[in-house]
Parts: structure tokens; C-alpha cells; sequence
């Protein structure tokens, strides 16, 4: 596995059809979908650094807790993830994510490969002593905040994947709840430590505003 891959493209035209908004509206911004959440009140308290933690360490935690998370959200719909139905990484219409490889090359890549990636990649990374360390005595390299911002800006490309295209399943598997819930809590983890950049959250930005409204986000 190669590479850091953290280029974005939007694409198509700048002037597009008009469309009724019931056309084009997705099923996880529609009712009750967008409302239903198994947490109740606001994340605020939760993701909130604890007293006597140190800052990195609960970045870190975190950090593994919503890689393991996501990964199995994905893996329950990932059958359905194919080369042929996913051809590119998309996050709905005009946003495709490119993979960068470690000659600084982007290409296209099928969702499948390139959500593998993602996932290969943090795990190495968290598997990595000089980064995520764990022995007595090892401290957190400089660059630590700079590579949990890198893991926060692909973990929310794989939530918009499986939004945009696989939410119809997250609903025949009654997990709709739980999935609003766990990007909640990223959501709020991230903008609690500044590790989610405007730019990146714009493909679920409705759905962002729907959860502020509803006064879960923090």
C-alpha cells in the first residue's frame, strides 16, 4: 500500500439541469430518516477532553475508536460495494475522490480499492510506535494533531460514500440510528479539535445542519 491520499475533485458543469427538489433530495436528509439517532441530547460532554487526560492520548483513543467503528459499518454493507455499482469514490453528484499515489500521481480508483486503502493505511499508521505510541517513556511525535487530521479527512470521505451511496441499505439494515449517531460524535469530536476542514465536510454539510438544528451536534 502507497501513498497519502488526501486530494479531492469536484466535477461536472457549472450549470445544471433544474430538478424538483423531491428528484434529487437523498433518503438520509428525508423523514424520519435524517431525525432518527439512538443517542439522545448533545455530544458535547462526551467528546470533551477529561480532566488529568493528556490531549494526545485522547485524540488517539478516539482516533482508533471511530477507525474501528466506521470500518464495520462498512463491512455490513460492503458486499454491496462492488467494482462494477462503485466504479469511482463518490460522495453524490459533482464529488469524486481521487487516490494520490507515493509519486504524488492522482488517479481513479473504485470506491471498494480505494475505501481499502483508507483503512490499510490507518491501520498501519495506528500500528506505527513512532506515531500512535503505547510503551512508558514514548512520547507523541510533533506531527501527531497533523496525521489525525489526515485520518479525520479520509474517516468522513468513507461516512459520505456510504451516505450518498449505500444508505438504502444502512436503512434495510434498521442501522440508520446508529450510523446518525457515530457520525454525530465525529462530527463533534472533530470540530471540538479543529480536525475537519470546511472543505471536507461540504458532500454531508445538510446533513451537518440538520443535526445542529436538532441541537445533537456540539
Amino acid at each position: 500500500m502507497s501513498g497519502f491520499f488526501n486530494i479531492s475533485s469536484k466535477f461536472g458543469s457549472k450549470t445544471k439541469p433544474k430538478r424538483s427538489p423531491s428528484a434529487v433530495r437523498p433518503l438520509f436528509l428525508c423523514q424520519p430518516y435524517c431525525n432518527n439517532s439512538i443517542v439522545k441530547g448533545n455530544f458535547k460532554t462526551i467528546v470533551q477532553l477529561p480532566k488529568y487526560v493528556d490531549g494526545n492520548e485522547w485524540l488517539a483513543v478516539n482516533v482508533f475508536d471511530f477507525y474501528n467503528y466506521i470500518s464495520m459499518f462498512y463491512g455490513s454493507i460492503s458486499d454491496f460495494c462492488t467494482l462494477r455499482d462503485c466504479h469511482t469514490m463518490s460522495a453524490g453528484p459533482g464529488f469524486e475522490y481521487m487516490w494520490m499515489d507515493g509519486q504524488k500521481k492522482a488517479s481513479r480508483v473504485p470506491a471498494p480499492q480505494y475505501i481499502d486503502f483508507v483503512m490499510s493505511w490507518i491501520q498501519a499508521l495506528v500500528n506505527d510506535e513512532d506515531t500512535f505510541p503505547t510503551k512508558d517513556g514514548r512520547g507523541f511525535p510533533m506531527t501527531f494533531q497533523q496525521s489525525v487530521r489526515a485520518i479525520f479527512k479520509q474517516l468522513i470521505r468513507v461516512f459520505a460514500h456510504i451516505y450518498h451511496a449505500h444508505y438504502d441499505k444502512m436503512l434495510s439494515l434498521c442501522q440508520e440510528g446508529h450510523l446518525n449517531s457515530l457520525f454525530a460524535h465525529f462530527v463533534s469530536f472533530g470540530r471540538e479539535f479543529d480536525l475537519l476542514d470546511k472543505k471536507d465536510i461540504v458532500p454531508l454539510q445538510e446533513l451537518i445542519d440538520i443535526m445542529d438544528s436538532n441541537g445533537i451536534l456540539c
